[in-house]
């Protein structure tokens, strides 16, 4: 959630981009004004803590004076102050939750970039990189390839698990494996730490990385236990330093997180969300970044161009588009998506399809995670976090399968992923 510091100092600036998100200004307002309540329950409790302190020096000097009636009204006078105490900070904390359940709703501050639109159809197409393919034969899709070369099963995988699920066979399960190895490799020599995460979190650790009312159609809960499955590892990776104060010194932090992601996916329909393209369960390498909030623009554009160049490397034509403010979630501030062609798409006329999100999310997340850096002067601050997906074995699988599928029904294998690959370079029928 924002700063409140934020809308204190600045409502005017909050208000401008929760109009410019089609969101109503007037929560802007509301917070400010609880916050005022708040406040207000403070001061009523600072001064009753100041009763009770020369309350307690009254009891004591009367003991010392042996005026034992005087000192028993002073006690019975201390009790009630207690009392009211209690009750007091119950309401400044009620006041306090409240307060904060508002700002929540409130998005992040979005960069003067972001285009404005009414959903993903009005996103920015920034730039296009590499050549779509053209083929001179009958195409196939990801789906008719990978079953006619025996690399998925998903028939077996909806009776033992339901739809979209789906097993990965012989070459198919080592192009996962080369795929997320040659990411890591990529980011290990950029000096990212490499990272393996938890796969469940507690309700308290996911909500400071997400809104979980939006994503209730998303993220697995774990019945009877306070866990989730983990839709990214995006989530464990930003609550690594949670309430932890972070010297300047030791910034940035660069993270390349490896794990399985569990999706919902619901409301999804259409032979293009079938096969391997939209699944309950894949393996993504993920980048994270804990920076000085004069850095993240750097660490934006060095984020993005990591994945720009693995799919260039893949020779994966794609293209960068920059997400409108009717598409971008509360938590960004920025996002930059690429979109990998997939030419089995729209019934084989082909398609570009999201395959990595890019986001800024500034100070967002440290806020709700109460990360924060100390700088050279002693000053304390929120630090910014910055994510990005590096590489997702499902979906570029899939792309792989299409762009480089020939004549002959086989599928090629790109250049860069041989090395991983025992000797295999082209995918043929078994």
């Amino acid at each position: 959630m924002l700063d409140i510091k934020l809308l204190r100092e600045k409502a005017k600036l909050v208000k401008a981009s929760e109009k410019k998100r089609g969101h109503d200004p007037k929560l802007v307002d509301e917070v400010l004004k609880l916050d005022q309540q708040w406040k207000k329950e403070l001061k009523k409790k600072e001064k009753l803590n100041h009763h009770r302190n020369l309350v307690s020096q009254e009891i004591n000097q009367a003991k010392k004076s042996k005026k034992e009636t005087e000192a028993k009204k002073k006690i019975n006078e201390m009790r009630a102050v207690i009392d009211k105490i209690r009750k007091q900070v119950d309401k400044a904390d009620n006041l306090l939750k409240k307060r904060d359940e508002v700002l929540k709703q409130i998005g992040n501050v979005l960069d003067k970039t972001v285009p404005k639109g009414k959903d993903d159809s009005e996103n920015k197409e920034l730039k296009k990189i590499g050549k779509v393919p053209k083929f001179k034969f009958p195409i196939k899709d990801h789906i008719e390839l990978g079953l006619s070369l025996d690399l998925i099963d998903l028939d077996s995988a909806a009776k033992t698990s339901g739809s979209r699920f789906y097993y990965l066979k012989n070459e198919a399960v080592l192009l996962s494996l080369a795929i997320q190895r040659y990411a890591i490799d990529r980011l290990l020599k950029k000096n990212y730490t490499l990272i393996s995460t938890p796969l469940m979190l507690n309700r308290a650790t996911l909500e400071g990385g997400v809104n979980l009312s939006e994503f209730e159609d998303t993220i697995y809960k774990i019945e009877e236990e306070d866990l989730y499955l983990i839709a990214t590892s995006e989530h464990p990776l930003i609550a690594l330093k949670k309430d932890e104060m972070i010297q300047e010194k030791d910034l940035p932090i660069k993270l390349c997180g490896m794990s399985v992601c569990f999706r919902k996916e619901a409301g999804s329909h259409g032979r293009d969300t079938k096969g391997i393209f939209r699944v309950h369960q894949f393996n993504k390498i993920e980048q994270i970044v804990y920076c000085q909030p004069e850095n993240s623009d750097k660490f934006f554009q060095e984020l993005q161009k990591n994945a720009e160049e693995l799919f260039k490397d893949l020779k994966i034509p794609f293209r960068v588009v920059n997400i409108c403010t009717g598409d971008i979630g509360n938590k960004q501030s920025l996002q930059y998506d690429i979109e990998a062609w997939f030419p089995g798409q729209q019934g084989k006329k082909g398609a570009y399809r999201e395959v990595t999100s890019c986001s800024n999310c500034l100070d967002y997340q440290a806020v709700s995670l109460n990360t924060k850096m100390i700088d050279k002067k002693g000053e304390k601050k929120y630090v910014h976090l910055l994510n990005n997906t590096a590489i997702t074995d499902t979906r570029t699988i899939a792309a792989i399968l299409e762009n480089f599928q020939t004549a002959k029904g086989t599928v090629k294998i790109p250049k860069v992923l041989q090395p991983y690959m025992n000797g295999i370079t082209e995918i043929g029928r078994k």
